[in-house]
């Protein structure tokens, strides 16, 4: 459910027309809804009752602060990537507390800035890893809290650029290493084994993977408690797909009764990490058509949105629906959406089935609160969108537009 709504044949986000923001704030823009976002965590929450949890948003998927901050209000603890979501994190008023630093790339300067905050969980993905945080963590005196992210083999049946739990993923320690690994962990004075875990991939549609990875890493719970090392948490990534084209997806309530079921009765604080299925249907993208074009057979709407602002069309051949901002009866055919970008490959939509626009109107890109802007760029030169958080009435500029001033940011031209 989400709070994107058609009234009088005018598209609101909560209370706002969208067409007072696109006047108020101009286009491209993104648009966030605050009561969406409270509701999807809460229905989550409410869903893993049946265990002891924490709901740790993946910061990838929106890393706005007034996103991040709002979920902070609600309880929720955060996955990290880099150090910079860790800093966009504490700026949001999140407890280091209930962070997750998860990535096969951690640097050392990344690995003492997440000691130093007391963070939950460093999740180890390879030997050298390990190695590294325990040489850290003897640096500053302190005991590294680590969690080894185990891939359990199991196909996520998405695609396969969000597919991580697989034994060709760059992701994660094979199950077979990992005993090894926590024995060498318990016996060091400078790391401190607190859970397992595992993440098996990204848009998943269906329960009984997530379920058959969560039994093979409890019964390596098994194994390793049987040999005396203790675990505090399972950390069972995220993943829950969301509806992008009227899709059967796993619902919360599905979820956390089949996993707080296999759970709860070992004893294990249940961690997951939940990005798209908070924040997906949480945004939408607004943008204006700048004009259209007929190539041959192809008819072309342009506007002012492109590959920079929205990635995932482009990347993964992902499909967001795209609407009239002024809903009204007009014949369809059918389209490409692209943008300004210099690419062949700019594109929001393709073989699409739309209703005939007109220069000037707005259109909404919907399902693009996550991956949306998080993945934007300045690519050729264009800057990032607005970025706005409508809680009922209100209206927050969560972000500013970009200018060409912010363009050249840290840039020098050479001495003359």
């Amino acid at each position: 459910m989400h709070h994107f709504t058609y009234r009088n044949a005018q598209f609101y986000a909560e209370d706002v027309p969208l067409a007072d923001l696109a006047a108020a704030y101009g286009t491209p823009t993104y648009v966030y809804s605050a009561a969406t976002l409270r509701r999807h965590y809460d229905v989550l929450d409410e869903a893993l009752a049946g265990a002891a949890h924490t709901i740790c948003f993946a910061v990838k998927a929106n890393s706005n602060l007034a996103v991040l901050q709002l979920l902070a209000q609600r309880g929720a603890g955060f996955d990290i990537v880099s150090a910079g979501e860790l800093q966009r994190v504490i700026l949001a008023g999140g407890d280091p507390g209930k962070v997750v630093f998860s990535g096969v790339g951690k640097r050392d300067d990344e690995i003492a800035l997440a000691l130093r905050h007391s963070i939950l969980a460093l999740h180890v993905e390879s030997e050298g890893e390990l190695l590294r945080i325990e040489h850290v963590a003897a640096q500053l005196g302190v005991r590294a809290p680590v969690s080894l992210r185990v891939n359990p083999q199991v196909d996520p049946k998405t695609h396969k650029y969000i597919a991580t739990g697989l034994a060709t993923s760059k992701f994660g320690v094979d199950m077979r290493s990992a005993p090894a690994l926590y024995r060498r962990a318990a016996a060091s004075p400078h790391l401190r084994v607190v859970g397992i875990g595992s993440h098996i991939g990204s848009q998943i549609l269906e329960l009984q993977p997530m379920i058959e990875a969560v039994a093979k890493v409890l019964d390596l719970v098994h194994r390793l408690r049987a040999e005396g090392i203790p675990l505090h948490h399972l950390d069972i990534g995220g993943g829950i797909g969301i509806p992008y084209r009227d899709e059967d997806t796993v619902t919360p309530a599905d979820f956390g009764q089949a996993i707080t079921a296999l759970v709860a009765p070992h004893g294990l604080h249940l961690i997951t990490e939940p990005g798209r299925v908070i924040a997906g249907n949480a945004g939408i993208l607004l943008t204006r058509v700048i004009g259209t074009k007929q190539n041959g057979n192809r008819n072309f709407i342009i506007v002012d949105a492109a590959m920079n602002d929205l990635l995932r069309p482009a990347l993964y051949g992902a499909w967001h629906g795209i609407v009239p901002v002024q809903q009204q009866d007009r014949p369809e055919h059918v389209v490409d959406v692209v943008g300004p970008v210099c690419e062949s490959g700019d594109f929001l939509a393709q073989d699409r089935l739309m209703p005939a626009v007109e220069t000037g109107e707005l259109l909404a890109v919907l399902a693009a609160g996550a991956y949306g802007f998080a993945m934007s760029s300045n690519y050729n030169s264009r800057p990032r969108a607005c970025e706005l958080l409508v809680d009922g009435a209100s209206v927050h500029e969560a972000r500013r537009r970009e200018d060409s001033s912010d363009l050249c940011k840290g840039e020098a031209l050479r001495p003359v």
